[in-house]
């Protein structure tokens, strides 16, 4: 059998202040054809799987460009172009392929385009015919289209949150694909729309028991895959919103059932799903109190991961106006303090300008007094599912009793040796402030003794009725009260 396998995948966040062009994809991850390292990378995930099986199976596996972008906002026209352009006439220069397998995401804007998954895989399908099977890998939070499901046999999205089951749900795929192309299966898929948005956390309940019903019913009765899809809610596009896509073995009215049900019970827990967010000094307040640390707290609308600069202030200063110390804060995207730092060199003590570099949701720039603690060139991040995750150079600062992690590249935090690796003893520490959303919970959560979500501001604030949407479908839950399971047509 012949395989092709590539990538092109970001998050986009339509409100966020950075556009996202072709230097952003460098930074992250780009890989020509034939070009990807042996280590998993954040959207390599079918690839990486492939490799696994292709001796074993004796397949032929045509590797096409690998490239992702740390989220920010709307992905540029040229730049969307230049990479699907590219990924596609890798494909070409492949055929004939029996199978695609992609790495997406599933919420790519770019200009002139909303559904840039939804794009790329028409191109491929009226490339490869209706006889190939098309498959992509991709992230719960998506926009989850008509389109995409259309034009491919088989999506599978991660289930976990944090992603930490990326090659488990690679490995899915590829055996779904598999049967697929020997004739042994015949997938039929139905999505339905929660006409809402809500996050699903599966390091607790109630959607740890969703998440665990839904694998459960997989591959039995002939239900061959079930996608919780999150949705995205900083995309301001038209099927924004949580859904379901359920494929069965060639019975369309089951699929269609299932997905209805899986969705009423989601909309039924959707308060339970949603996440409170207590203001900076109420989660500072807490965090005292409870006494024991290292208590952390969760910076969300800060959080890289969702397209935010990574660069706000909000927390930090009030921690310094309220005396808090004994803590530590980041990673805190800052390249021209960076810089400052490793000349001043290690044990310099100087004044630095810190953050709020971006806009107004990065609030105001802090001049602190500060100690060189540590400096460390290029340092890798553990990232989800262990792949490396490249940080730039990284410095470690102290002012007013609190360690400031700083790194040139931008990414939020999701292991704890983005802190230890410099220096930083978070076992010490009474607070620890994280830029990030939910993703850094699996290395976290091993240290925290309390974990908190503050609803600090910022460009990825998870106060969803605020942003100011202007072509998203409604009704959609929290924005209106009105949340149904509507059957979609693909």
């Amino acid at each position: 059998m012949r395989v092709f396998s590539g990538s092109l995948a970001t998050e986009t966040n339509t409100f966020a202040p950075m556009p996202t062009g072709l230097a952003s994809f460098h930074d992250r991850g780009y890989f020509a054809a034939g070009q990807h390292p042996l280590e998993l990378t954040f959207f390599s995930g079918p690839l990486c799987a492939a490799r696994e099986v292709k001796e074993a199976k004796g397949w032929t596996l045509v590797e096409g460009m690998v490239a992702g972008a740390q989220p920010s906002g709307t992905v540029t026209r040229e730049a969307y172009e230049k990479l699907r352009d590219e990924l596609l006439g890798d494909l070409r220069g492949a055929l004939p392929v029996d199978m695609v397998l992609l790495g997406l995401h599933g919420a790519m804007v770019a200009d002139g385009y909303d559904d840039c998954e939804g794009d790329l895989l028409q191109r491929v399908r009226a490339m490869v015919g209706t006889k190939c099977v098309v498959g992509a890998e991709l992230d719960p939070h998506m926009h989850l289209t008509p389109a995409m499901v259309k034009h491919a046999d088989v999506l599978v999205s991660m289930k976990e949150y944090p992603h930490t089951d990326i090659m488990e749900r690679a490995r899915e795929l590829l055996d779904l694909c598999e049967r697929k192309a020997l004739g042994r299966i015949h997938p039929v898929a139905a999505l339905v729309d929660c006409q809402m948005v809500v996050p699903v956390h599966t390091t607790r309940q109630p959607a740890r028991g969703l998440i665990d019903k839904v694998m459960a019913l997989e591959g039995k009765d002939g239900v061959l895959s079930i996608s919780v899809g999150q949705g995205f809610a900083h995309g301001n596009v038209p099927e924004m919103g949580s859904k379901v896509l359920v494929y069965t073995d060639g019975d369309p009215a089951k699929a269609q059932k299932l997905a209805l049900q899986i969705a009423e019970e989601m909309i039924a827990m959707r308060d339970q799903l949603a996440v409170k967010y207590p203001q900076i000094d109420a989660a500072l307040d807490e965090a005292l109190a409870f006494g024991k640390g290292p208590v952390v707290l969760a910076d969300r609308a800060d959080n890289p991961g969702s397209g935010a600069p990574g660069d706000s202030t909000f927390i930090l200063q009030r921690m310094i106006e309220r005396g808090v110390s004994n803590a530590a804060i980041g990673p805190m995207w800052d390249p021209v303090t960076v810089r400052i730092a490793f000349d001043a060199g290690q044990g310099a003590r100087l004044p630095l300008r810190i953050g709020g570099k971006i806009g107004p949701l990065s609030g105001q720039p802090l001049d602190l007094q500060c100690t060189v603690k540590a400096l460390k060139h290029d340092l890798v991040m553990t990232g989800l599912a262990g792949a490396p995750t490249a940080m730039g150079d990284c410095a470690l600062v102290e002012a007013e009793g609190i360690e400031i992690v700083l790194c040139t590249l931008r990414n939020q935090a999701m292991d704890t040796d983005v802190f230890t690796q410099l220096g930083c003893d978070l076992q010490s520490k009474g607070i620890v402030v994280v830029k990030s959303a939910q993703h850094f919970h699996a290395s976290f959560a091993k240290v925290a003794t309390q974990v908190i979500y503050v609803g600090a501001p910022g460009a990825a604030t998870p106060h969803t009725p605020t942003l100011p949407y202007t072509k998203i479908r409604r009704p959609r839950w929290p924005l209106d009260d009105v949340a149904q399971p509507v059957l979609m047509q693909i």
